[in-house]
């Protein structure tokens, strides 16, 4: 199935002028360097390419090449023959009207439970990365992946398998990395430094106060942190500032579950989910609205932080206890 369907995602990039290619909104390091690894490949390719994201590009993600390509208002701009959103999952994610403005929308996703919303699905929840899904499609067109895709490309699976940490590391994602590192293009170390080692003190400052709210469980199965729009505005950090603070609960020994709570309005909260594997956190998201991976979910829940954090801790135990 997947070779008819890539096959049929290249036919439509053939007979298509003007393309867009977008992620969801909140971008992780995935969402990103897909995006962008497909649009400069289509640039390469002598495409008119736009490439969008409803929020900026993080801090540690604009060393990539073409993020200052970037936009981030679609207004005035006219329809497109083709379309792509990558790792959303959800068409509402794009935060975009793409089903109007593009001819044809085509869905690149590794979410398991991914909406059919395009007129080409090629969904694949076994594959590491999203940014894998884009290297198997380029090398089936027979496209010569140049330094600038493949730096792209190594930074997508890097991130979404936390530098090969998780479980979605699997020999396919070290294959393609180790490709993209033997072209001689890419110093790992660089990667790692612009991921990693050069974040904002604002950042360092909200982690601090978050890390003040950490609640580990009686039972130690799970654990969680909390940020609220006071901290964000007592820090001047943004949404961008957050990633990866779910992984500090998880880092605990014998946790589970982590879960980060982030107030995003008047009484609503982004809950972040990960896990070591024992609990399908995908699952409970969904429960509650949202979605994603066995391992890594979120969902947004309207409350006040003690009813969200009540409703989401009572599914933990009742997990816990039929675990």
């Amino acid at each position: 199935m997947n070779n008819r369907t890539i096959r049929a995602i290249l036919e439509k990039i053939e007979q298509a002028g003007r393309i867009l290619v977008v992620s969801h909104s909140s971008p992780d390091g995935d969402a990103i360097a897909s995006t962008l690894a497909l649009a400069n490949a289509l640039r390469e390719m002598g495409r008119d390419v736009v490439a969008f994201n409803a929020d900026p590009v993080p801090q540690p993600l604009q060393f990539l090449p073409g993020a200052e390509t970037m936009v981030h208002d679609l207004a005035g701009i006219a329809s497109f023959d083709l379309g792509f959103l990558l790792d959303a999952g959800e068409l509402r994610r794009a935060e975009a009207p793409l089903d109007e403005i593009c001819r044809t929308l085509i869905n690149i996703d590794h979410h398991p439970y991914s909406e059919s919303f395009g007129e080409i699905n090629y969904v694949d929840e076994k594959a590491s990365a999203t940014g894998a899904l884009i290297y198997r499609l380029l090398k089936a067109g027979g496209y010569t992946i140049s330094p600038e895709v493949a730096l792209c490309i190594y930074t997508a699976i890097l991130s979404d398998t936390g530098s090969f940490r998780y479980s979605n590391a699997d020999p396919e994602a070290f294959r393609i990395a180790a490709e993209m590192v033997e072209q001689g293009a890419i110093n790992p170390w660089d990667v790692a430094g612009g991921l990693y080692e050069s974040q904002d003190e604002k950042r360092l400052r909200l982690l601090a106060l978050s890390l003040a709210t950490l609640y580990v469980s009686p039972c130690g199965s799970f654990a969680s942190l909390t940020l609220t729009d006071e901290m964000m505005h007592r820090t001047g950090a943004g949404h961008e500032h957050t990633d990866g603070f779910v992984n500090y609960p998880r880092s605990i020994r014998g946790v589970e579950v982590a879960i980060l709570f982030r107030q995003i309005g008047p009484e609503v909260y982004k809950v972040g989910f990960r896990s070591k594997g024992r609990v399908d956190v995908g699952a409970l998201a969904r429960q509650l609205g949202g979605g994603g991976h066995h391992n890594a979910a979120g969902a947004e829940v309207q409350g006040s932080l003690e009813d969200v954090r009540g409703l989401v801790f009572s599914r933990l135990h009742i997990g816990s206890a039929a675990d």
